[in-house]
Protein backbone atom coordinates (compact mmCIF):
# COMPACT_ATOMS: atom_id res chain seq x y z
CA UNK A 1 0.00 0.00 0.00
CA UNK A 2 2.82 2.33 0.83
CA UNK A 3 5.14 1.61 -2.08
CA UNK A 4 6.50 4.69 -3.82
CA UNK A 5 7.39 4.83 -7.49
CA UNK A 6 10.59 6.83 -7.49
CA UNK A 7 12.48 8.37 -10.39
CA UNK A 8 15.64 10.20 -9.48
CA UNK A 9 15.07 13.25 -11.63
CA UNK A 10 13.00 16.38 -11.55
CA UNK A 11 9.89 14.54 -12.71
CA UNK A 12 6.56 14.36 -10.92
CA UNK A 13 5.94 11.08 -9.15
CA UNK A 14 2.45 9.83 -9.88
CA UNK A 15 0.23 6.86 -9.15
CA UNK A 16 -0.23 4.31 -11.93
CA UNK A 17 -3.48 5.94 -13.09
CA UNK A 18 -1.94 9.43 -13.16
CA UNK A 19 -0.03 11.37 -15.79
CA UNK A 20 3.68 12.19 -15.26
CA UNK A 21 4.80 15.38 -16.99
CA UNK A 22 8.42 16.59 -16.95
CA UNK A 23 9.57 20.11 -16.14
CA UNK A 24 10.04 20.83 -19.84
CA UNK A 25 6.46 19.81 -20.64
CA UNK A 26 4.93 21.88 -17.83
CA UNK A 27 6.90 25.05 -18.46
CA UNK A 28 3.67 26.50 -19.89
CA UNK A 29 0.24 25.06 -19.05
CA UNK A 30 -3.14 26.58 -19.80
CA UNK A 31 -6.06 25.31 -17.70
CA UNK A 32 -9.29 26.34 -19.37
CA UNK A 33 -12.98 26.39 -18.47
CA UNK A 34 -12.72 26.40 -14.67
CA UNK A 35 -14.59 28.06 -11.82
CA UNK A 36 -12.00 29.58 -9.50
CA UNK A 37 -11.94 29.78 -5.73
CA UNK A 38 -9.07 32.21 -5.29
CA UNK A 39 -8.40 31.53 -1.60
CA UNK A 40 -9.93 34.77 -0.35
CA UNK A 41 -13.43 35.18 -1.82
CA UNK A 42 -16.87 33.95 -0.78
CA UNK A 43 -17.88 32.95 -4.30
CA UNK A 44 -16.39 31.22 -7.32
CA UNK A 45 -15.22 33.24 -10.31
CA UNK A 46 -16.97 31.42 -13.13
CA UNK A 47 -15.66 30.48 -16.57
CA UNK A 48 -11.99 31.35 -16.12
CA UNK A 49 -8.75 30.25 -17.79
CA UNK A 50 -5.46 30.12 -15.89
CA UNK A 51 -2.03 30.21 -17.55
CA UNK A 52 0.96 28.79 -15.65
CA UNK A 53 4.52 29.54 -16.69
CA UNK A 54 7.24 27.69 -14.84
CA UNK A 55 6.17 27.58 -11.21
CA UNK A 56 4.06 30.76 -11.26
CA UNK A 57 0.54 31.76 -12.24
CA UNK A 58 1.12 34.02 -15.22
CA UNK A 59 -2.38 35.12 -16.25
CA UNK A 60 -6.03 34.67 -15.27
CA UNK A 61 -8.78 35.61 -17.70
CA UNK A 62 -11.41 34.43 -20.15
CA UNK A 63 -10.83 32.82 -23.53
CA UNK A 64 -7.05 32.92 -23.23
CA UNK A 65 -5.35 31.81 -26.43
CA UNK A 66 -2.84 28.97 -26.21
CA UNK A 67 0.43 29.83 -27.95
CA UNK A 68 2.67 27.20 -29.53
CA UNK A 69 4.19 24.84 -26.98
CA UNK A 70 1.50 25.41 -24.35
CA UNK A 71 -0.09 22.31 -22.85
CA UNK A 72 -3.87 22.81 -22.64
CA UNK A 73 -6.00 21.11 -19.98
CA UNK A 74 -9.77 21.49 -20.23
CA UNK A 75 -11.09 21.87 -16.69
CA UNK A 76 -14.58 20.88 -17.78
CA UNK A 77 -16.40 23.48 -15.65
CA UNK A 78 -14.85 22.08 -12.45
CA UNK A 79 -13.57 24.02 -9.42
CA UNK A 80 -9.96 25.21 -9.40
CA UNK A 81 -8.56 26.24 -6.03
CA UNK A 82 -5.20 26.77 -4.31
CA UNK A 83 -3.38 23.77 -2.90
CA UNK A 84 -4.36 23.03 0.70
CA UNK A 85 -2.01 23.96 3.55
CA UNK A 86 -1.88 21.97 6.79
CA UNK A 87 -0.33 24.22 9.42
CA UNK A 88 0.26 21.57 12.09
CA UNK A 89 1.63 18.16 11.12
CA UNK A 90 4.22 15.69 12.37
CA UNK A 91 5.28 13.86 9.22
CA UNK A 92 7.83 11.68 10.97
CA UNK A 93 5.65 10.54 13.91
CA UNK A 94 3.88 7.50 12.42
CA UNK A 95 3.89 4.98 15.28
CA UNK A 96 3.27 4.84 19.02
CA UNK A 97 5.79 6.60 21.26
CA UNK A 98 7.53 3.43 22.42
CA UNK A 99 7.86 2.04 18.89
CA UNK A 100 9.01 5.46 17.67
CA UNK A 101 11.75 5.63 20.31
CA UNK A 102 12.93 2.12 19.44
CA UNK A 103 12.92 2.58 15.65
CA UNK A 104 15.89 2.89 13.32
CA UNK A 105 16.19 6.46 11.97
CA UNK A 106 16.02 5.21 8.38
CA UNK A 107 12.74 3.40 9.15
CA UNK A 108 11.33 6.62 10.61
CA UNK A 109 12.43 8.46 7.47
CA UNK A 110 10.94 5.83 5.18
CA UNK A 111 7.52 6.12 6.80
CA UNK A 112 7.78 9.91 6.72
CA UNK A 113 8.43 9.82 2.97
CA UNK A 114 5.42 7.55 2.47
CA UNK A 115 3.26 9.91 4.52
CA UNK A 116 4.59 12.93 2.62
CA UNK A 117 3.50 11.30 -0.65
CA UNK A 118 0.05 10.46 0.76
CA UNK A 119 -0.30 14.00 2.11
CA UNK A 120 0.34 15.46 -1.34
CA UNK A 121 -2.13 13.03 -2.93
CA UNK A 122 -4.79 14.27 -0.52
CA UNK A 123 -4.27 17.76 -1.93
CA UNK A 124 -1.95 19.29 0.65
CA UNK A 125 0.78 21.00 -1.34
CA UNK A 126 2.28 22.68 1.75
CA UNK A 127 2.61 21.64 5.38
CA UNK A 128 4.15 23.13 8.51
CA UNK A 129 5.88 20.45 10.55
CA UNK A 130 5.75 21.50 14.20
CA UNK A 131 8.29 19.12 15.65
CA UNK A 132 10.21 16.15 14.29
CA UNK A 133 13.08 14.99 12.09
CA UNK A 134 12.04 16.18 8.62
CA UNK A 135 14.94 18.32 7.37
CA UNK A 136 16.29 15.52 5.18
CA UNK A 137 12.77 14.60 4.06
CA UNK A 138 12.20 18.18 2.96
CA UNK A 139 15.52 18.29 1.12
CA UNK A 140 14.81 15.05 -0.74
CA UNK A 141 11.39 16.34 -1.82
CA UNK A 142 12.72 19.73 -2.90
CA UNK A 143 15.48 18.07 -4.94
CA UNK A 144 12.93 15.93 -6.76
CA UNK A 145 13.84 12.50 -5.42
CA UNK A 146 10.43 11.99 -3.81
CA UNK A 147 6.95 13.44 -4.16
CA UNK A 148 5.60 15.43 -1.25
CA UNK A 149 4.43 18.83 -0.10
CA UNK A 150 6.48 21.90 0.62
CA UNK A 151 7.63 21.57 4.24
CA UNK A 152 8.13 24.41 6.68
CA UNK A 153 10.03 22.75 9.54
CA UNK A 154 10.64 23.65 13.17
CA UNK A 155 13.11 20.84 13.73
CA UNK A 156 13.12 19.44 17.26
CA UNK A 157 10.51 20.93 19.58
CA UNK A 158 12.00 22.68 22.60
CA UNK A 159 10.79 21.29 25.94
CA UNK A 160 11.67 21.50 29.61
CA UNK A 161 12.38 18.72 32.09
CA UNK A 162 9.02 17.08 32.93
CA UNK A 163 7.33 19.06 30.18
CA UNK A 164 5.53 17.85 27.09
CA UNK A 165 7.98 15.77 25.12
CA UNK A 166 9.66 14.34 28.22
CA UNK A 167 8.97 10.63 27.86
CA UNK A 168 12.02 9.56 29.86
CA UNK A 169 11.75 6.93 32.54
CA UNK A 170 11.71 8.30 36.09
CA UNK A 171 14.85 6.23 36.62
CA UNK A 172 16.73 8.23 33.98
CA UNK A 173 18.24 11.40 35.40
CA UNK A 174 18.42 14.68 33.45
CA UNK A 175 21.90 15.35 32.09
CA UNK A 176 22.38 18.23 34.58
CA UNK A 177 21.99 15.68 37.39
CA UNK A 178 24.24 12.97 35.97
CA UNK A 179 22.00 11.51 33.24
CA UNK A 180 22.90 10.86 29.59
CA UNK A 181 23.84 13.85 27.46
CA UNK A 182 21.36 12.86 24.71
CA UNK A 183 18.17 10.80 25.11
CA UNK A 184 16.45 8.59 22.52
CA UNK A 185 13.86 11.20 21.53
CA UNK A 186 16.55 13.87 21.24
CA UNK A 187 18.71 11.53 19.17
CA UNK A 188 15.83 11.00 16.72
CA UNK A 189 15.25 14.76 16.50
CA UNK A 190 11.78 14.77 18.03
CA UNK A 191 12.53 17.15 20.87
CA UNK A 192 15.39 18.87 22.65
CA UNK A 193 15.45 19.43 26.41
CA UNK A 194 16.42 22.88 27.60
CA UNK A 195 16.18 24.29 31.14
CA UNK A 196 16.99 27.93 31.84
CA UNK A 197 17.64 30.80 29.48
CA UNK A 198 21.16 29.75 28.36
CA UNK A 199 19.98 26.26 27.39
CA UNK A 200 16.90 27.65 25.63
CA UNK A 201 19.16 29.91 23.58
CA UNK A 202 21.47 27.00 22.70
CA UNK A 203 18.54 24.79 21.73
CA UNK A 204 17.01 27.56 19.60
CA UNK A 205 20.25 28.28 17.80
CA UNK A 206 20.83 24.58 17.17
CA UNK A 207 17.49 24.29 15.37
CA UNK A 208 18.46 27.17 13.10
CA UNK A 209 21.87 25.57 12.57
CA UNK A 210 20.02 22.50 11.33
CA UNK A 211 17.91 24.60 8.94
CA UNK A 212 14.66 25.29 10.84
CA UNK A 213 12.36 27.96 9.42
CA UNK A 214 10.74 28.76 12.80
CA UNK A 215 10.87 27.56 16.41
CA UNK A 216 8.42 25.34 18.29
CA UNK A 217 8.27 25.36 22.10
CA UNK A 218 6.11 23.52 24.63
CA UNK A 219 4.92 26.18 27.10
CA UNK A 220 1.96 24.38 28.71
CA UNK A 221 0.68 20.99 29.79
CA UNK A 222 -0.62 18.43 27.34
CA UNK A 223 -3.38 15.90 26.83
CA UNK A 224 -1.01 13.09 25.89
CA UNK A 225 1.91 14.07 28.10
CA UNK A 226 3.55 11.52 30.37
CA UNK A 227 4.79 13.85 33.13
CA UNK A 228 2.97 17.15 32.51
CA UNK A 229 -0.59 17.71 33.74
CA UNK A 230 -2.74 19.85 31.45
CA UNK A 231 -3.02 22.71 33.94
CA UNK A 232 0.66 23.53 34.40
CA UNK A 233 2.49 26.47 32.83
CA UNK A 234 5.69 25.14 31.28
CA UNK A 235 8.65 27.50 31.04
CA UNK A 236 9.04 30.85 32.73
CA UNK A 237 8.26 34.09 30.90
CA UNK A 238 12.00 34.75 30.69
CA UNK A 239 12.67 31.41 29.00
CA UNK A 240 9.83 31.88 26.50
CA UNK A 241 11.01 35.40 25.75
CA UNK A 242 14.53 34.09 25.12
CA UNK A 243 13.20 31.75 22.40
CA UNK A 244 10.90 34.41 20.91
CA UNK A 245 13.67 36.99 20.81
CA UNK A 246 16.11 34.50 19.27
CA UNK A 247 13.56 33.71 16.56
CA UNK A 248 13.17 37.42 15.86
CA UNK A 249 16.94 37.77 15.55
CA UNK A 250 16.76 35.08 12.87
CA UNK A 251 13.96 37.08 11.20
CA UNK A 252 11.33 34.44 11.90
CA UNK A 253 8.96 33.56 14.75
CA UNK A 254 8.17 31.34 17.74
CA UNK A 255 5.25 28.90 17.73
CA UNK A 256 4.10 27.45 21.06
CA UNK A 257 2.08 24.47 22.27
CA UNK A 258 -0.41 25.81 24.83
CA UNK A 259 -3.88 24.76 25.95
CA UNK A 260 -4.54 26.80 29.09
CA UNK A 261 -5.28 30.50 29.27
CA UNK A 262 -2.34 31.19 31.57
CA UNK A 263 0.15 29.54 29.22
CA UNK A 264 -1.29 31.29 26.16
CA UNK A 265 -1.23 34.71 27.80
CA UNK A 266 2.35 34.24 29.00
CA UNK A 267 3.50 33.16 25.52
CA UNK A 268 1.79 36.08 23.78
CA UNK A 269 3.31 38.61 26.16
CA UNK A 270 6.72 37.01 25.59
CA UNK A 271 6.43 37.41 21.81
CA UNK A 272 5.08 34.11 20.45
CA UNK A 273 3.26 34.59 17.13
CA UNK A 274 1.52 31.23 16.67
CA UNK A 275 -0.50 29.51 19.39
CA UNK A 276 -1.06 25.78 18.83
CA UNK A 277 -4.29 24.26 20.25
CA UNK A 278 -5.51 27.03 22.66
CA UNK A 279 -8.67 25.09 23.66
CA UNK A 280 -9.00 26.73 27.08
CA UNK A 281 -8.44 30.35 26.06
CA UNK A 282 -10.60 33.12 27.58
CA UNK A 283 -12.18 36.17 25.99
CA UNK A 284 -9.54 38.63 27.20
CA UNK A 285 -6.65 36.46 26.00
CA UNK A 286 -8.28 35.95 22.61
CA UNK A 287 -8.46 39.73 22.31
CA UNK A 288 -4.77 39.92 23.28
CA UNK A 289 -3.91 37.38 20.56
CA UNK A 290 -5.69 39.48 17.95
CA UNK A 291 -4.10 42.70 19.20
CA UNK A 292 -0.65 41.09 18.90
CA UNK A 293 -1.35 39.99 15.33
CA UNK A 294 -0.69 36.36 16.29
CA UNK A 295 -2.22 33.30 14.63
CA UNK A 296 -4.56 30.76 16.23
CA UNK A 297 -3.48 27.31 15.07
CA UNK A 298 -6.37 25.00 16.00
CA UNK A 299 -7.28 21.38 15.36
CA UNK A 300 -10.52 19.46 15.93
CA UNK A 301 -10.03 15.83 14.91
CA UNK A 302 -8.32 14.70 18.10
CA UNK A 303 -11.16 16.07 20.22
CA UNK A 304 -14.15 15.02 18.14
CA UNK A 305 -12.95 11.42 17.73
CA UNK A 306 -13.43 8.71 20.37
CA UNK A 307 -10.84 8.72 23.16
CA UNK A 308 -8.00 6.33 22.21
CA UNK A 309 -8.23 2.95 23.91
CA UNK A 310 -4.68 3.13 25.25
CA UNK A 311 -5.16 6.36 27.20
CA UNK A 312 -4.64 6.37 30.96
CA UNK A 313 -7.35 7.72 33.23
CA UNK A 314 -5.40 10.98 33.57
CA UNK A 315 -5.07 11.34 29.79
CA UNK A 316 -8.79 10.62 29.33
CA UNK A 317 -9.66 13.38 31.80
CA UNK A 318 -7.33 15.85 30.05
CA UNK A 319 -8.74 15.03 26.64
CA UNK A 320 -12.27 15.55 27.92
CA UNK A 321 -11.37 18.91 29.46
CA UNK A 322 -9.73 20.12 26.25
CA UNK A 323 -12.61 18.83 24.12
CA UNK A 324 -15.13 20.72 26.25
CA UNK A 325 -13.23 23.96 25.58
CA UNK A 326 -13.22 23.56 21.81
CA UNK A 327 -16.62 25.12 21.11
CA UNK A 328 -15.97 28.17 23.30
CA UNK A 329 -12.57 28.73 21.68
CA UNK A 330 -14.06 28.68 18.17
CA UNK A 331 -16.83 31.07 19.17
CA UNK A 332 -14.36 33.47 20.74
CA UNK A 333 -12.19 33.30 17.62
CA UNK A 334 -15.15 34.25 15.47
CA UNK A 335 -16.19 37.01 17.87
CA UNK A 336 -12.76 38.66 17.76
CA UNK A 337 -12.03 37.83 14.10
CA UNK A 338 -8.87 35.92 14.97
CA UNK A 339 -6.59 34.62 12.25
CA UNK A 340 -7.53 30.92 12.38
CA UNK A 341 -5.27 28.52 10.53
CA UNK A 342 -5.91 24.97 9.38
CA UNK A 343 -4.16 22.05 11.07
CA UNK A 344 -4.65 18.41 12.02
CA UNK A 345 -1.88 17.32 14.45
CA UNK A 346 -2.41 13.60 13.83
CA UNK A 347 0.30 11.27 15.15
CA UNK A 348 0.65 7.59 15.93
CA UNK A 349 -0.02 5.79 12.63
CA UNK A 350 -0.34 6.27 8.90
CA UNK A 351 -3.94 5.05 9.13
CA UNK A 352 -4.93 7.83 11.54
CA UNK A 353 -3.47 10.40 9.17
CA UNK A 354 -5.77 9.20 6.40
CA UNK A 355 -8.45 11.26 8.20
CA UNK A 356 -6.59 14.49 7.45
CA UNK A 357 -9.26 15.90 5.15
CA UNK A 358 -12.03 15.31 7.70
CA UNK A 359 -10.81 18.45 9.46
CA UNK A 360 -12.56 20.40 6.67
CA UNK A 361 -16.00 18.94 7.39
CA UNK A 362 -15.42 19.01 11.17
CA UNK A 363 -15.31 22.80 11.11
CA UNK A 364 -18.73 23.24 9.49
CA UNK A 365 -20.35 23.45 12.94
CA UNK A 366 -18.64 26.84 13.38
CA UNK A 367 -17.78 28.15 9.91
CA UNK A 368 -19.07 28.31 6.36
CA UNK A 369 -17.30 26.29 3.65
CA UNK A 370 -15.79 29.51 2.24
CA UNK A 371 -14.40 30.44 5.67
CA UNK A 372 -12.96 26.96 6.13
CA UNK A 373 -11.32 26.99 2.71
CA UNK A 374 -9.80 30.39 3.43
CA UNK A 375 -8.37 28.96 6.64
CA UNK A 376 -6.88 26.04 4.69
CA UNK A 377 -5.41 28.24 1.97
CA UNK A 378 -4.76 31.98 2.24
CA UNK A 379 -4.82 32.36 6.04
CA UNK A 380 -2.42 29.49 6.70
CA UNK A 381 -0.42 30.72 3.73
CA UNK A 382 -0.07 34.05 5.49
CA UNK A 383 1.29 32.20 8.54
CA UNK A 384 3.98 30.65 6.34
CA UNK A 385 5.23 34.14 5.41
CA UNK A 386 6.07 34.84 9.08
CA UNK A 387 9.24 32.83 8.53
CA UNK A 388 10.56 35.90 6.71
CA UNK A 389 14.09 35.47 5.43
CA UNK A 390 14.08 31.84 6.60
CA UNK A 391 11.30 31.10 4.10
CA UNK A 392 12.54 28.31 1.79
CA UNK A 393 9.77 28.98 -0.74
CA UNK A 394 9.65 32.71 -1.45
CA UNK A 395 6.44 33.54 -3.25
CA UNK A 396 2.75 33.77 -2.48
CA UNK A 397 0.99 30.62 -1.27
CA UNK A 398 -2.67 29.83 -0.71
CA UNK A 399 -4.14 32.05 -3.42
CA UNK A 400 -4.88 31.99 -7.13
CA UNK A 401 -3.69 35.31 -8.45
CA UNK A 402 -1.19 36.45 -11.04
CA UNK A 403 2.35 36.04 -9.73
CA UNK A 404 1.42 33.49 -7.04
CA UNK A 405 3.11 30.10 -6.82
CA UNK A 406 1.37 27.51 -9.00
CA UNK A 407 0.01 25.15 -6.33
CA UNK A 408 -3.42 24.17 -7.67
CA UNK A 409 -6.19 21.60 -7.18
CA UNK A 410 -9.08 20.80 -9.50
CA UNK A 411 -12.16 19.30 -7.84
CA UNK A 412 -15.16 17.69 -9.49
CA UNK A 413 -17.98 19.65 -7.86
CA UNK A 414 -18.28 22.87 -5.89
CA UNK A 415 -16.71 22.71 -2.39
CA UNK A 416 -18.35 26.02 -1.46
CA UNK A 417 -21.69 24.25 -1.71
CA UNK A 418 -20.57 20.84 -0.45
CA UNK A 419 -17.23 20.75 1.33
CA UNK A 420 -17.74 17.05 2.09
CA UNK A 421 -16.75 16.18 -1.48
CA UNK A 422 -13.18 17.13 -0.63
CA UNK A 423 -12.93 14.26 1.87
CA UNK A 424 -12.97 11.80 -1.06
CA UNK A 425 -9.91 12.86 -3.07
CA UNK A 426 -9.60 9.55 -4.88
CA UNK A 427 -12.86 10.18 -6.74
CA UNK A 428 -13.27 13.96 -6.63
CA UNK A 429 -9.75 15.41 -6.81
CA UNK A 430 -8.97 15.41 -10.51
CA UNK A 431 -5.70 17.33 -10.71
CA UNK A 432 -2.87 18.19 -8.30
CA UNK A 433 -0.20 20.71 -9.24
CA UNK A 434 2.63 21.80 -6.96
CA UNK A 435 5.19 24.38 -8.02
CA UNK A 436 3.97 24.16 -11.61
CA UNK A 437 4.45 20.37 -11.77
CA UNK A 438 1.47 18.05 -12.22
CA UNK A 439 1.43 15.13 -9.79
CA UNK A 440 -2.05 13.83 -10.58
CA UNK A 441 -4.22 14.23 -13.65
CA UNK A 442 -7.42 12.20 -14.01
CA UNK A 443 -8.94 14.30 -16.79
Amino acid sequence: MWHLRIRISIIAICMCSELAISQEDVSRILITNVNVFDGTSDQLAMGKDVLIEGNLIKEIGRNLVAADGVTVIDGGDRTLMPGLIDGHVHLSWNSGIHQFLDSHPDYVASLALAEAHSTLMRGFTTVRDTGGPVMGISQAIDEGYHAGPRIYAAGAAIGMTSGHGDFRSRNLRPRQLGGPSVTSLESLGGTVFADGVPEVLSASREQFRQGAQFLKMFVGGAVTGLRDPLDIAEYSPEEIKAAADEAKRWNTYLSVHAYTDRSIESALKAGAMSIEHANLITDSTMKLLVDKGAFLSVQTGFFLAPIPAGFSDAQRARQQEAAEGLDNMMRLARKHDAKITFGTDFVGSLQIKEKQLEELSNRTRWFTPAEILRQATSVTGELMTLSGQRNPYPGKLGVIEEGALADLLLFDGNPLENIELMTDPENNLMLIMKDGVIYKNKL
